[in-house]
């Protein structure tokens, strides 16, 4: 099997543990404080990761750190809105297809920041997954109803554009794994200091939700970030870009295992049309290309 071939598979399996921590999240915040836990879980995750890039730290520059830790911040406003939306919701699978919306919000932030103009399928992709969003918003014999969690989980996923375009500055200035330790150490603390100022901890925490708790600091937060910097690594940008569509699926898929969530045909049909959307705005460049290289042979 070659390099490329394996990073692929590892990307796949780098969506479904990213799926399982919607569940193990939504289930740890049963027994804990919701800022809490992502403080807990992101510093843990973040000394995890720092036994990995540990020598890192003195070959980059000292000034590029506190930038790092300063967008790092913008990615922990975005976690601290998905997670209150996840303790307010009971549609994981729903919230995953909003959350994906990230990448199509990117385009539209860079414009007014970076004056780039979105590419031609942005256009194409964007009246799609915007009738995915009034579908998932139809509400059975009510009419168009817009939940809170819903609102919740779209601003989760502007924030995270907005982190996408500025991490972009600093991706090629630090190495990926430092990068990501920095981060998760800014989410960390940022929860942290939340949670202290925001919320009240339980007198006894069960070995249950500690057990969900280590579930999502270790596999689908440190070995799910490592896995994906592994598969970037050595798969292409198009086959990971449109690998990592499969995330919000999979999320879908265990959220009716584990909880039965009820998939009615608009919500079905409007997670299927934001997967269309996605899919041509980062898959449709690449399968265009692929067709005119055959047909051209």
């Amino acid at each position: 099997m070659n390099f490329e071939r394996r990073a692929d598979l590892i990307l796949v399996a780098t969506t479904i543990l990213a799926a399982a921590g919607w569940i193990f999240s939504k289930e740890a915040i049963q027994g804990l404080p919701p800022f809490g836990f992502i403080g807990l879980r992101f510093i843990l995750a973040s000394l995890c990761i720092l036994l990995f890039c540990f020598s890192d730290i003195k070959k980059v520059e000292k000034s590029v750190i506190p930038k790092a830790l300063g967008v790092g911040c913008i990615l922990g406003s975005a976690i601290l809105l998905w997670i209150h939306a996840i303790s307010v919701s009971d549609t994981l699978g729903e919230g995953a297809f909003i959350m994906s919306l990230s990448m199509l919000f990117v385009p539209l932030i860079a414009w007014p920041l970076f004056k780039a103009k979105p590419p031609r399928t942005f256009w194409l992709a964007l009246p799609i997954a915007f009738a995915g969003l009034l579908m998932l918003s139809l509400g059975g014999g009510n009419g168009w109803q817009i939940s809170s969690s819903q609102l919740w989980f779209m601003a989760a996923a502007v924030m995270l554009a907005v982190h996408f375009n500025f991490n972009s500055k600093y991706a090629r200035q630090i190495p990926t794994l430092l990068l990501t330790c920095l981060q998760l150490f800014s989410i960390g603390c940022m929860g942290s200091i939340a949670s202290l100022l925001f919320e009240t901890w339980p007198e006894s925490v069960s070995l249950t939700t500690w057990g969900w708790f280590t579930m999502s600091m270790l596999v689908a937060t440190s070995l799910r970030y490592v896995m994906q910097t592994m598969g970037q690594k050595h798969s292409t940008a198009a086959n990971a870009a449109i690998i990592m569509i499969l995330e919000p699926v999979w999320t879908v898929i265990l959220s009716v295992i584990w909880y039965a969530e009820a998939m009615p045909f608009n919500k079905l049909a409007g997670c299927l049309m934001i997967l269309l959307a996605l899919f041509t705005y980062r898959g449709g460049p690449f399968v265009l290309r692929r067709l005119t290289r055959r047909f051209s042979q």
